[in-house]
């Protein structure tokens, strides 16, 4: 019966290998392979060929990143990426991986990228006869009964062999004697116990002591065996053995039990009394793990915990507990426990593959990591869920059972965000879940995708006039939000021409600093503004660049002395007079001197001064208008002929004049005044062809006259049709006042606040003499006072000749301009001492239009109105020298007391400096 159980038992076994061999060459179609080895190969044999057998090409196993991922604490095999092949890296001992369980597979898994794909290879770990018998006490000691009758049976301990099958022990031979024969006890496990059988009655009178020899055979090829020395002692009788309510004990215990807790309480019984009866506990056969994990009481058969107990260690152990009573009879069990899983192994994270940087334009879906998940308990308790937390930036994607790939959800910009902190959470499902946190930094790379921004929209720039080449004007500045190269600005001017110059002869700069430097020295009467537009280019590939205008104000200083226009240098040498009656009272207007200045503002406020008079009170002169009058009544014993210095001078700091002399002449009528006029060395000599210029004369007079009344009549049907031509001068000439470039400030000449009659006299020596009188005597009051002396220059010795001026009055806070109300030339105050402007539009344009019409009929030559001495037509003071043709157009230094500013005219067009309108016969003239 033995045997045939024996040899149906080996047929079972060769059939299995045979199985597994097929196995070995099967590839599962679902991405499995299954390979079966022996136990206890050489390293670096191979098992087989994972290339082939899965049908990947062998060249891209290196490129596509294959690995083989092992569940075991160990990496016991490799793949060789050279040739496919997967080989024994670590010596493997079936009996250390899978202990007593009857099949050992080895489960790896097979992971390769570009495209991923994961697959399953099992390893069959077959037996080799490699571990011999070992028998759990090297020496056996029985005590029998001499009463013990033939054939009873004593147990002994049996011997353990970690092999399978055939190579685990097969049979049990006892050294020869003549009392006792080797018997078996099979469990119904299929465990063999050997038992001695007394095959003779013992007499301890004869033989009181045997020593046999028990020996343990496998069924390996070669066999292995191990021995056991067996002392018999002979007693006297006790014929009851020791028994267990049941052969095998099974028991099942978490693995967080306690230190010291009751595993199970064994109870065997003897019916002999004393001694006999009394019986002791022990393990007959327990493993080196077990024994430092379980203790058994040697009185009572308690089995209690002695160590940590861990389902991930080994979740079964096997003992064999003997119970011996006072008369040496030994009866044993077996007891299994059955280890529990508890969920007490967080899930494990482990990063397979990582990019520690992306750049910010990386498209979505971009793969991060790689991530294998793994939860060492069991059930339940291993099932994971992976997470991201706290970011939407990202997304964790399930690739497999295990594994999981972290790509990116949204799109990246370093500006924002230029690193994240990525926190992958994985959480089982056990009671109470257990959950791992892996964090890692995951930097944004930058590309050049910001182009440089300015500080400002635009730059309106600064500069004084007379600046020193290379002066350092402003400093534009421009950010990248942008790093390293891609962040590196520079600067440049672009082209551009200013007055078709090119701009980079105005101005340069730093290309690093975006410092601006003036190459030039500036004039503000040639050069009021410019602009030009400056680009900041990164230094990125392709590089981003932007452009920013620059505005550069040229500001005025006091540079230039006034200009006296009337009487003029030019007309003072043929010694021209003013007429005055002797009827004309106190107020009464005598003359004009008339001044500009190139500058502005301040600089171009300009105030008239007495610097020599006969008698100061006799004569006065408006201080901001320059209008000579009669201080006093004349009286007939006042001389007729008058000589007077005026000084001009301005606002500027250091204060710049001039002076002009005037001749005055006082008489009844023309007549009379001409002996004193003679009297001049300016004077005509030749009297004896008095007759002929008298009717040259005459016949002039009348041409101009008629000349005179043609023009007005066009002038005056010109400005009735186009009435822009004047008409901004007389509404809303000043309707708003802005801060910026002395450009943007009107430079369009102002009418003058006074209405004249044209008045033409006749001598006899043909000397044609006019003048404007005022319609109305208005009178004028200083809005500033002078006190403070000052340098001016008398125009004939050139000398300096001390002059009070006084200090600016505070302005009236309450000033407002009208449509009608409009400051004249010069610097010219409002004509009543009150500060109101005249209102009388219609005499203002005409004498404007009249005055324009006679300067530009002059300056073409086609005027019939006299033009010097010995001529007929206006005076000097408002004739032909009054013309602005050789000097420049100042209508735009026109300067409001009390302010800083100059009124804006809003009918004035700038040129293409922003300059506003200039008349180009006033250019020429300055040229």
């Amino acid at each position: 019966m033995n045997y045939s159980a024996r040899h149906r038992r080996k047929q079972g076994e060769q059939i299995y290998q045979v199985i597994c061999l097929m196995f070995f060459f099967i590839h599962d179609i679902y991405g499995q392979l299954q390979y079966s080895i022996l136990e206890e190969m050489k390293r670096g044999s191979v098992i087989g060929n994972v290339a082939k057998d899965l049908g990947l090409n062998v060249n891209e196993l290196a490129n596509r990143k294959f690995q083989l991922v092992s569940q075991a604490n160990k990496q016991y095999v490799n793949a060789n990426l050279e040739n496919g092949d997967i080989f024994v890296a670590e010596r493997i001992d079936r009996e250390t991986l899978c202990g007593i369980k009857v099949n050992c597979f080895l489960n790896l898994e097979a992971v390769i990228e570009n495209p991923l794909n994961f697959y399953t290879i099992t390893i069959e770990i077959q037996d080799v006869n490699d571990n011999s018998p070992i028998f759990s006490k090297k020496h056996f000691d029985l005590e029998i009964s001499e009463v013990t009758l033939p054939g009873a049976h004593f147990a002994l301990g049996n011997a353990q062999d970690p092999d399978l099958g055939t190579n685990s022990i097969q049979s049990y031979t006892l050294s020869g004697n003549g009392n006792f024969g080797l018997g078996e006890k099979i469990t119904t496990d299929g465990i063999k116990y050997p038992e001695i059988i007394l095959e003779k009655s013992l007499d301890r009178e004869k033989q009181s002591f045997y020593e046999l020899i028990l020996t343990a055979l496998d069924g390996g090829n070669p066999q292995k065996s191990s021995t056991a020395t067996i002392k018999i002692i002979v007693l006297d009788f006790n014929d009851n053995l020791p028994m267990f309510t049941q052969d095998t004990y099974r028991i099942r215990l978490y693995e967080n039990a306690a230190i010291g807790s009751l595993v199970i309480q064994l109870n065997a019984t003897d019916e002999d009394e004393g001694s006999n009866a009394q019986i002791a506990y022990s393990f007959s056969h327990i493993s080196d793990d077990a024994c430092q994990l379980f203790s058994i009481d040697p009185l009572n058969g308690e089995i209690t915990v002695l160590g940590d107990l861990d389902y991930e260690t080994s979740d079964t152990y096997e003992m064999t507990v003997e119970a011996k009573d006072g008369g040496g009879h030994v009866t044993h069990c077996k007891v299994s426990i059955q280890v529990m899983d508890v969920n007490d192994n967080a899930p494990n994270i482990t990063m397979k593959s990582l990019l520690t940087s992306i750049p910010e334009n990386s498209l979505l879906g971009t793969v991060i990591a790689l991530l294998n998940v793994r939860d060492l308990d069991s059930g339940m308790n291993s099932e994971v869920v992976c997470h991201i937390s706290d970011t939407l930036a990202f997304q964790l994607i399930p690739s497999s059972s295990s594994y999981y790939k972290l790509v990116t959800a949204a799109s990246m910009d370093r500006e924002r965000n230029p690193s994240y902190n990525v926190t992958i959470q994985c959480m089982d499902s056990g009671s109470p879940p257990l959950s791992t946190n892996r964090t890692f930094q995951l930097n944004i790379s930058d590309v050049n995708d910001n182009a440089p921004v300015f500080e400002k929209m635009n730059y309106i720039l600064y500069i004084g006039e007379n600046n020193q080449p290379g002066t350092s004007i402003h400093h534009v500045h421009a950010t990248d939000l942008d790093c390293d190269e891609n962040g590196k600005i520079t600067y440049s001017i672009l082209n551009s021409n200013v007055e078709n110059i090119p701009v980079s002869s105005y101005i340069s700069i730093n290309s690093i600093t975006g410092v601006i430097y003036a190459q030039r020295s500036f004039d503000y009467e040639q050069l009021r503004e410019f602009q030009f537009q400056v680009m900041a280019k990164d230094s990125g590939s392709p590089p981003l660049s932007s452009n920013v205008t620059v505005r550069i104000c040229i500001i005025d200083k006091n540079d230039n002395a006034p200009k006296i226009l009337y009487p003029s240098a030019d007309t003072e040498g043929s010694a021209l007079f003013e007429f005055i009656p002797h009827s004309a009272e106190k107020g009464y207007l005598v003359t004009k001197v008339i001044a500009v200045d190139a500058d502005s503002g301040h600089n171009a406020w300009l105030s008239y001064h007495l610097l020599q008079v006969p008698d100061p009170s006799l004569f006065i002169i408006g201080q901001y208008t320059g209008e000579i009058r009669i201080g006093q009544d004349l009286q007939d014993t006042d001389t007729l002929r008058q000589k007077i210095v005026v000084l001009v001078k301005d606002n500027g700091v250091p204060s710049l004049s001039c002076t002009v002399l005037v001749h005055l002449v006082v008489a009844e009528n023309f007549q009379q005044a001409v002996p004193e006029i003679r009297k001049q060395p300016n004077m005509s000599n030749n009297s004896s062809n008095i007759t002929f210029y008298l009717v040259v004369s005459i016949a002039f007079i009348s041409i101009l006259f008629i000349a005179t009344v043609l023009i007005t009549l066009v002038l005056k049907s010109r400005k009735s049709n186009n009435p822009t031509t004047y008409g901004a001068y007389s509404r809303n000439v000043y309707p708003q006042f802005t801060l910026g470039c002395p450009s943007e400030i009107s430079d369009t000449s102002l009418p003058f606040p006074f209405s004249y009659d044209v008045c033409v006299t006749l001598d006899s020596k043909q000397n044609e003499i006019a003048y404007l009188k005022p319609v109305q005597n208005v009178p004028t009051e200083n809005l500033i006072d002078t006190n403070e002396p000052i340098a001016v220059n008398d125009s004939p010795n050139n000398e300096l000749t001390s002059v009070n001026i006084v200090q600016q009055a505070q302005p009236n806070g309450e000033w407002r301009f009208s449509q009608a109300q409009r400051p004249g030339p010069s610097g010219a105050q409002p004509a009543e001492e009150a500060g109101v402007w005249p209102n009388n539009q219609f005499e203002t344009e005409r004498l404007q239009a009249m005055i324009l019409a006679s300067a530009n009929e002059a300056a073409e030559g086609t005027s019939g109105l006299g033009g010097g001495t010995g001529t007929m037509g206006l005076s000097a003071r408002y004739g032909p020298q009054f013309t602005l043709q050789h000097v420049p157009d100042y209508r735009q230094n026109v300067y409001i007391p009390g302010s800083t500013l100059t009124p804006t005219n809003a009918g004035g067009k700038r040129d293409g400096k922003g300059g506003g309108n200039k008349k180009k016969s006033g250019k020429k003239d300055k040229k």
